[in-house]
Order: C-alpha cells, then sequence, then structure tokens
C-alpha cells in the first residue's frame, strides 16, 4: 500500500509531531509518506499534490486551526480517488465522533486519541491481515450507522519509537520550528481545556529525549518547543531537563515551554537566573484569568501572587522571555472584570501578553455547560463565543479592538517605552489606553488596510492629537526616541517634523567636528570624518532631558538634543545626549 499521513500546518514554520508518531512506530512494517501542507495552500494545489502520490491510504491530522480546510482537501480527494482510504485524526476530531461521521461521508474512519497504535492496526485491517471490529480507538459507519470500537488502553510512551530521524526532515531543522513531548497529559482540570480530559500525566523515556535533543541540535535545529502542557510538574524532572539543556545547548538554540506559574519554585529560578544563558529558554505562562470566582467555575487552581512572584523573578533575572495568556470570555468575567485581568498581567510587565478569545472546544466540561452560563458561538471551528450571560457581543468587538493594537503596539516592542509612557501617564489603567487606541484604529478603518512601520508612528500621533491626550508631546518624543534607537539604518525621510533648521542642525555638526569629545570618549574613539558623520548620523531635538531618561528613566520636561550613530557594519545605533556622555545602545539583529 501506497500510505500518506498528512496535515495543513498553521505557518510553513509549523511542524507537525503527530504523523510522525505515525510514521516511526508503523515502520518497518509499513512505510508512510509525509506530506505537510498549510492553511493557506490553495486547495486545488493540495488535491493535486496528493493526487499525484496516487496513494492507497490517506491520515489526515486534524486541529482546530485547519479542519475546515481539511474537509475541503477531503471532499474534492473522494471525487477524484474514489476507491483511496481516507482517515481522521487529532484533537478536532476525536470527540463528537458520531457527528463528525454523520457530516462527512467522505472518511472511511476516525482515529480517536492516541493514533500510534491504533493507526497501525487500521493499516492491518486495510491490507487484510486484522478485521476492523479488532481495531480498538476507532469509530465508522456501517449500512449507514456509526460504529465506535471500544477505546484504546494508553501505549507506554517509553517504548515509543523516535520521530525525529527521518532523512527527509534534516533540510528543514533550521528553518522551521521543532516540536517535542517529554510528557502526555495534564494534572489539572481547567474546564475550557482538552488536555483536562486525560486524567493524570505519563512520561517518556528521558534519556531517549537528550539523545532526540542532541540529535536535533547536532542537525541543525534552532528553535524546539516542548509541548507538555505543564512542563514544570515535577520539580526533579523539570531541573533535571534545564540542566541537561544548559550543558548541552549549541549557541543560536532556543527552547521554549509552556510553564504553570504558581507552581514554580523560588530556587529553580535562582537556578535559571545564575546558570542558564541569556536568550536560550522561553516561558509560556497561561494565566487567562485573575477573578476567582472565574477560576473556581472552570476548575482552575491558581494562585495569582505566587504566579506574580514566579514572573517578577524571571523578569528580574534578565535571562528569560516570557509570554503571558489571557482568555476573554470566560464564565462570569464582564467587561470590568477582564479589564481588571488585563491590568493585573500588564502590570507584571511581559514580553508578550496573548490575548485569545474563549473557544468552546468539543469535548470540553464548559461547551457541554454553555447553556448554564448563557453562551452563544460559532458552530463551526474555531467555536469562538459570541456572547455569554455577562458579555455581550459588542463588549467581545471592544475587547478585539484592544487585541489589534495590543499586538501591533506592545508584543512586537516597537514603541516599548511610549507605551510604557502613556500607560502610566496619561490613562487611568493600561487597559484604557489600548481600548481607547484600538477603538480609534476601528473607527478610521486601519483594521481592514495594510501598514508600513512609518504609518503605526503617525497613526498613534494622529490619534494623540486628535483626542487631546494629556502628555502627548513627551509622549511623542518618547515615540522618535523608540523609532531611532530601533533603527538599524539611518531613515531616509522621517515620520515626524523637526523642529531643528537647516543652520541649526549645521552648527551642532560643525562644533562636534571641531571636538568629538563633547561627546564622550567612545564617541571620539570611532573618529568620524565629515562625510561619515553626515551619513551615519542624526540630530534631534526631544521634548525632555535625553541625559536623565537614559541615565534614570525619569521624565525631566527640559529640551535637549540627542545625537544617533547608525552603525554601517553591524546594525547597532546608539543615541548620545549632547549635554552630557550619556548614551544608550540598541544592538541590531
Amino acid at each position: 500500500m501506497k500510505i500518506i499521513a498528512s496535515t495543513l500546518n498553521a505557518k510553513y514554520i509549523h511542524t507537525n509531531l503527530a504523523i510522525r508518531y505515525l510514521k516511526s512506530y508503523a515502520a518497518p512494517d509499513y512505510d508512510i509518506e509525509l506530506a505537510e501542507y498549510t492553511i493557506k495552500d490553495p486547495t486545488m494545489n493540495i488535491v493535486t499534490d496528493l493526487f499525484t502520490k496516487k496513494p492507497d491510504v490517506i491520515g489526515f491530522s486534524c486541529y482546530i486551526w485547519n479542519i475546515e480546510e481539511t474537509i475541503k482537501v477531503v471532499e474534492n480527494i473522494r471525487k477524484i480517488l474514489p476507491e483511496v482510504k481516507i482517515v481522521l485524526g487529532g484533537p478536532e476530531v476525536s470527540y463528537d465522533v458520531i457527528y463528525w461521521l454523520k457530516r462527512l461521508p467522505q472518511v472511511d474512519c476516525i482515529v480517536m486519541g492516541e493514533g500510534e497504535e491504533t493507526f497501525k492496526q487500521l493499516l492491518e485491517s486495510f491490507s487484510g491481515d486484522r478485521k476492523i471490529e479488532d481495531v480498538h480507538g476507532i469509530g465508522f459507519m456501517r449500512d449507514g450507522k456509526p460504529v465506535i470500537n471500544t477505546v484504546r488502553n494508553k501505549i507506554d510512551l517509553r517504548e515509543l519509537p523516535s520521530p525525529f530521524r527521518f532523512p527527509e526532515d534534516i533540510p528543514h531543522l533550521s528553518k522551521r520550528v521543532v516540536y517535542i513531548e517529554t510528557s502526555r497529559g495534564c494534572p489539572f482540570s481547567c474546564q475550557f481545556c482538552l488536555s483536562s480530559i486525560e486524567v493524570g500525566v505519563r512520561y517518556f523515556n528521558r534519556d531517549k529525549i537528550k539523545e532526540d535533543i542532541t540529535y536535533l541540535m547536532d542537525h541543525g535545529a534552532k528553535t524546539i518547543k516542548f509541548v507538555d502542557r505543564t512542563f514544570n510538574i515535577s520539580r526533579s524532572y523539570a531541573m533535571e531537563m534545564f540542566q541537561f539543556l544548559i550543558d548541552e545547548h549549541r549557541p543560536g538554540t532556543v527552547f521554549q515551554f509552556e510553564i504553570t506559574g504558581d507552581i514554580m519554585r523560588p530556587e529553580v529560578i535562582e537556578f535559571l537566573n545564575k546558570e542558564a544563558p541569556p536568550g536560550l529558554f522561553r516561558f509560556e505562562i497561561g494565566v487567562q484569568s485573575t477573578n476567582d470566582l472565574t477560576n473556581e467555575l472552570v476548575k482552575r487552581r491558581q494562585s495569582f501572587e505566587k504566579l506574580s512572584r514566579t514572573v517578577t523573578m524571571v523578569k528580574e533575572g534578565g535571562k528569560i522571555a516570557q509570554h503571558l495568556d489571557l482568555i476573554a470570555g470566560l464564565p462570569e468575567e464582564n467587561y470590568d472584570s477582564f479589564r481588571q485581568t488585563f491590568n493585573d498581567v500588564f502590570a507584571l510587565g511581559p514580553e508578550e501578553l496573548q490575548l485569545g478569545f474563549l473557544k468552546m472546544l468539543r469535548g470540553t466540561g464548559l461547551r457541554i455547560q454553555a447553556k448554564q452560563y448563557g453562551y452563544i458561538y460559532m458552530d463551526h471551528s474555531p467555536y469562538e463565543i459570541l456572547e455569554n450571560n455577562v458579555l455581550d457581543f459588542d463588549d467581545i468587538v471592544r475587547i478585539k479592538q484592544v487585541e489589534d493594537v495590543l499586538e501591533k503596539y506592545w508584543n512586537d516592542h516597537r514603541m516599548d517605552h511610549t507605551v510604557e509612557y502613556l500607560t502610566s501617564k496619561s490613562f487611568e489603567t493600561p487597559f484604557d489606553f489600548f481600548q481607547e487606541f484600538g477603538t480609534y484604529w476601528d473607527q478610521q478603518g486601519w483594521s481592514r488596510i495594510g501598514h508600513q512601520l512609518e504609518d503605526l508612528y503617525r497613526r498613534l500621533k494622529q490619534f494623540l492629537h486628535e483626542k487631546q491626550i494629556p502628555n502627548s508631546e513627551i509622549a511623542e518624543g518618547l515615540m522618535k526616541y523608540d523609532y531611532l534607537v530601533n533603527q538599524r539604518y539611518k531613515p531616509r525621510k522621517a515620520w515626524w517634523k523637526s523642529p531643528l533648521d537647516k543652520k541649526e542642525r549645521s552648527d551642532l555638526y560643525a562644533t562636534i567636528l571641531n571636538d568629538h569629545s563633547i561627546i564622550g570618549k567612545e564617541f571620539a574613539s570611532l573618529n568620524l570624518n565629515e562625510r561619515e558623520l553626515y551619513k551615519h548620523t542624526l540630530i534631534e531635538l526631544f521634548p525632555f532631558n535625553l541625559a536623565a531618561y537614559i541615565e534614570t528613566g525619569k521624565i525631566i520636561e527640559t529640551p535637549s538634543y540627542g545625537l544617533i550613530y547608525f552603525e554601517p557594519t553591524n546594525g547597532n545605533s546608539t543615541i548620545y545626549s549632547l549635554d552630557n556622555k550619556t548614551r544608550q545602545t540598541k544592538t541590531g539583529v
């Protein structure tokens, strides 16, 4: 048989771990070819490529983000390959199996839950070596009626073969995210999450995992993401793996983990702050809500005090970037409560704050209880809520406006100094800034058009002026500061109108050329001639004392000059205060 294991990834840089486990488990009895696409690929392109492979069996790995696009592929594949066996598996189809069997008559079989052993036995049934009734963990139609076979027992993860040793993957390791799991299951029971359905946590063989990680790094993997739902549930295990990764990592490699913040022990963080190289680790922490009643209703045990301690300690260590998640629309969390949740978490200063909306996933307790909380949600994937008993659709729209500008102006780190100033000095709370600006952004129609970097600055400037936001002059000066210190090259045309005229600028340059040391020894050591000075530097006037801001972060409303030097060879930019020998350097990426 010609067997294909396929999926549609969200992005090209992603890889699918599940189909690689299917391939490795079925070998050497069956040779499975992997075929990965993206949800952005035209349906006909995918169908054509699969058709040219002339398969006898195609298995699709299905998730909330790809199910609707996968269905289109399945429907067309069935038309042109009427004899092919089509199998679906994955979290999106493992629940409500009867629904999927009735909705998709083109599908021969659905695999429920863990698929390694099930899919291999299913292949045996297709080849005539096993009766389909003897394959546990599947659903199929017979004589127009759904048949659900007995659920399969959990497999021993310690015996699973490696899914990382395929030669065809090696050329792509450096360009794509590699996903790895060291455990399956979750110890918690959050009712909005599929992981709560599987009771208990099971671990893979530690030595095999370490061998796989070493193999991946040796063959060029740069980004390795652990998909364990709670990587740090076992302190000893987490410490062992952290130590291994610190000892064995290769320069440029990044490891990302899903961490439960309130159970992270201080001594673990102290160890990481001391021993981990900067940038080696990245933490993703699901906060979701700081409303105690909401957390109780979804059976989410969480101490925000302990979580805050963890996030703060990690941030103070300066070694590990943190990505914190929020979910809007959880039970009894109305607009005002979510505003408080947002402000609570933003105050922790995470490098990224992900604002998501509740999705009523099939199989979750919250979907089963939907009527109790008045949930109305999309019928098809991604099953996002439209409203509930305390949050109407107007509230949802407003929070989506927050999400839009949060992503552009905070998570992308284009204007950190500006946003920190506005959220603390010009608005009552950080949420209020993002809400008011997000609403204005939407009203201008900007959410429907593209933008260049400079457009983001112009649009924030327009908002500050039209809405007469307090302290807008200082904020605009910080925007200029953010823009210049983040540039790798001298901008051709500024988005602001400089208060300096041509003569003032020339006089300043003449003074500097006469004595470079007035800016400091470091600048003087560059020994720039007149041509280099004009080509690689820029002089600007700021509405605050630049030296004081660089040294202390405090705003003193005394105008001052700054010289920005754009290093032509390495992409670094350095901003010097002309009032004294203070500077701020931004390393180019």
